[in-house]
Parts: structure tokens; C-alpha cells; sequence
């Protein structure tokens, strides 16, 4: 008998700020159960509303306050790489959003991350470790340059 394992449900946040016309996305650097470069992004408690979790999310990995929350309607899911300790899961599904924030000061949660940096799109882009956050990133820039 297969046992069926299961995708905890969580969120891709694409934090950015503007300024001077220009758009900057915020990378976290990631040390907590593998090492590279993300964007801010968790799971949903039970019993959470979406934009409860982003805005929650977005205080605790950057203590940031997210002011624009928008939805991309894209979804998708990841495996993890490895086992990870306390989760009965195997993966992780996610919806897409961003969130524009205005300061750049950013205090990282340090279990789960070493440092950050606000990045313009090619940059950023070129950093991000997975390329289903290379997607997303792509998707939210289309749609913040189109605003």
C-alpha cells in the first residue's frame, strides 16, 4: 500500500518598491534547508485567508508592511529537496502574488535567512535559485511595468 503524501499550501510573494521610476525586487538569501537566492514566501495556516497570510509573511521574513497585495493568478508546486524535519509533507503548492512595499530597510528572519538585496529585474532575475521563482518574478514584472 502507497502512502499518499502531501503538499503543504503556501504563497510566492514578489516584494518590490519603486523609486524614481524604477522598480526594485527584493531578494532574501537563503541558508535554512538550502542555500541561494529567493523572494519572501511561505505557507498558509489552517484556516488563514490568503491575504492574511501574505501580509504576515511579508512582516516576519523582512518585517516590512505589505501596502499592495495583488494576485497573479498562477499556481504551482515543488518538491522539497530533502526531508525537512517537523513536516509531514512532501512539497509545497503556491499561489502567485506581490506585494509593493515602500521602505528598503529589511530585517530578515535569521533562522531562515543570512541577508537580502533590492534588485532590478535582469539582476534579479539572473540570482533567483529556482526557476519556478524565475517564472513568477517574470509574470509580476510584466504585470507591474503594464500598471
Amino acid at each position: 500500500m502507497k502512502i499518499q503524501m502531501r503538499y503543504r499550501k503556501g504563497v510566492f510573494i514578489v516584494t518590490y518598491r519603486k523609486e524614481k521610476g524604477e522598480i526594485y525586487y527584493l531578494l532574501l538569501k537563503r541558508k535554512l534547508h538550502w542555500k541561494g537566492w529567493e523572494f519572501p514566501k511561505g505557507g498558509v495556516e489552517s484556516g488563514e485567508v490568503m491575504k492574511k497570510a501574505i501580509v504576515r509573511e511579508i512582516k516576519e521574513e523582512t518585517g516590512q508592511v505589505a501596502l499592495r497585495v495583488r494576485s497573479h493568478r498562477h499556481k504551482g508546486k515543488y518538491k522539497y529537496g530533502k526531508e525537512i524535519v517537523g513536516r509531514n509533507e512532501q512539497g509545497q503548492t503556491f499561489s502567485l502574488y506581490s506585494a509593493e512595499v515602500l521602505g528598503k530597510e529589511v530585517k530578515v528572519d535569521k533562522r531562515e535567512h543570512s541577508g537580502y538585496s533590492w534588485k532590478e529585474f535582469g539582476k534579479a532575475v539572473k540570482l533567483l535559485t529556482w526557476p519556478n521563482q524565475r517564472k513568477s518574478l517574470r509574470i509580476v514584472d510584466k504585470s507591474v511595468k503594464n500598471e
